[in-house]
């Protein structure tokens, strides 16, 4: 018979389309973001593709980002490469100006153009040339010579296009699974996520290694950490907040958020409140 697990009052206080930037405000100051949808023909395995521009920076800008759990492909000026899930944070410094193009794919949604375990490229950087050999390289050089964002995303969206991707439900799955993890903040633990999949831990935890490249304990984890980001930067108190999102105590979540964040809250909570 299967455990009911209650369901907390779902809360989301902020939604931006910049989750996981540290510090987004002063981001979209320093540069320009816009994102772009897939053709449908891919849109089972591509979430979005992304354009992030600059222009006369005379000083270096970092943007951090506390990752999310999806690959990611990008290709700017300094490097094209595929990207795995990364477990901590990252950062991206621009001066100058300068393009940044990214694909980023569905959870799972690599999986049918890599032919394998997505938790092989967990952790890593893989260049573009090395995944897909000549036509790889061929598309690097194209996007870099291509001026208009437009024209070089449909590129992108081409050659994936190009590549003839075949569907599979367990990318569907995944990616359902994934998004319930994000969106509902009632769900802190893998059991919880088991049940509501229909799936046994261990069965869960074998999808999630497969597809999406990193364990369901992680992904809950991470997005409660997207989720305290924002409720911090927006002033909302530490003690509850650790609460709600399922941690032990407040020195558990601290700990966790200055890892991925590079900065305790107390300090992020002060950049927040400096945008006001």
């Amino acid at each position: 018979m299967a455990v009911m697990v209650p369901r907390l009052p779902e809360v989301r206080l902020v939604k931006t389309r910049q989750r996981g930037w540290v510090n987004p405000y002063a981001g979209l100051e320093a540069f320009d973001y816009a994102r772009h949808a897939p053709s449908p023909e891919i849109s089972a395995f591509v979430s979005h593709f992304w354009v992030v521009t600059w222009t006369d920076l005379a000083e270096p800008y970092e943007q951090r980002i506390v990752s999310h759990p999806t690959v990611n492909m990008t290709i700017s000026h300094d490097f094209h490469r595929i990207a795995g899930v990364i477990r901590g944070g990252f950062s991206y410094t621009m001066l100058g100006s300068g393009r940044a193009l990214g694909t980023r794919f569905r959870p799972g949604g690599f999986r049918p153009f890599l032919g394998g375990s997505v938790s092989q490229l967990t952790g890593r950087f893989v260049e573009i040339g090395e995944m897909f050999g000549a036509a790889g390289v061929s598309l690097v050089e194209r996007v870099q010579a291509e001026s208009d964002a437009r024209a070089a995303v449909a590129l992108v969206d081409g050659f994936l296009r190009s590549l003839g991707p075949e569907r599979d439900p367990l990318v569907e799955e995944a990616a359902a699974l994934v998004e319930l993890a994000e969106n509902d903040v009632s769900v802190t633990r893998v059991d919880e996520l088991a049940v509501r999949s229909g799936r046994s831990v261990r069965s869960l935890q074998r999808l999630f290694r497969d597809y999406v490249g990193i364990g369901p304990k992680w992904v809950i984890r991470r997005f409660r950490l997207h989720e305290a980001a924002e409720r911090v930067y927006e002033g909302l108190d530490l003690a509850t907040l650790a609460a709600e999102l399922g941690y032990t105590d407040q020195a558990h979540l601290t700990r966790d958020f200055t890892a991925a964040v590079g900065m305790p809250p107390a300090a992020y909570a002060r950049l927040g409140s400096d945008k006001a």
